[in-house]
């Protein structure tokens, strides 16, 4: 029966670990259970019945306390029965996949100060969507909207636009409490049928 403390002095390839032991080097795998790789210069335990079959049980001591790697070979799941499972950082938190990410759930709640996202590409797809922000800026080269219905409630609207302004709709219907002004260099009003101007006064000139 072996039963030993020394330190992983390198890791050779198979992932067996060469351990020295009181003058002896140890050649051990690391145990299933040992789930924080060791690395070398760690302080660890060996057992095993005998010095052929050695597997690497522990890291007694760290070289690095600093540095710590949970590793496995297969996948990895934590779970918890009954309760929950949190995550704590005293700095930062990453999460990375080679391959991808998910996140499911019947409620997602991220609470920050501050956030970016870059996204190369987005798709969502959902019941509803609400925000509530005090200020939006959107800056982008082409920007489309296809609704079926579309209402906007605003006390003041300013719309500038470069190049073409183009409506095209089956009626059209503007209303001003006060005054409505139109200005151009050039002015067209044409109409098929019938253009009418109704008031109790009418200036031309």
């Amino acid at each position: 029966m072996v039963n030993a403390l020394g330190v992983v002095a390198s890791v050779l390839p198979g992932g067996i670990y060469s351990v020295e032991s009181d003058g002896r080097v140890l050649r051990c795998l690391r145990a299933a259970s040992c789930l924080l790789r060791p690395e070398i210069g760690d302080t660890v335990l060996v057992n095993g019945p005998d010095e052929r079959r050695l597997y690497l049980t522990a890291v007694a001591e760290q070289a690095q306390p600093g540095v710590a790697r949970v590793e496995v070979e297969g996948d990895l799941m934590l779970a918890s029965v009954r309760g929950a499972v949190s995550m704590e950082s005293a700095t930062q938190l990453n999460l990375r996949a080679r391959q991808g990410t998910t996140l499911r759930g019947p409620q997602l709640e991220i609470d920050a100060d501050e956030a970016r996202c870059r996204i190369g590409r987005l798709d969502y797809s959902g019941e509803e969507a609400r925000a509530t922000v005090f200020s939006m800026r959107v800056i982008g080269r082409v920007y489309e909207v296809v609704v079926d219905r579309l209402v906007q409630l605003s006390k003041s609207a300013f719309r500038m636009t470069e190049g073409i302004d183009q409506v095209q709709a089956g009626q059209i219907d503007y209303r001003a409490s006060e005054m409505t002004r139109l200005h151009g260099k050039n002015t067209v009003i044409t109409a098929r049928d019938l253009v009418k101007a109704d008031a109790k006064q009418i200036h031309m000139g």
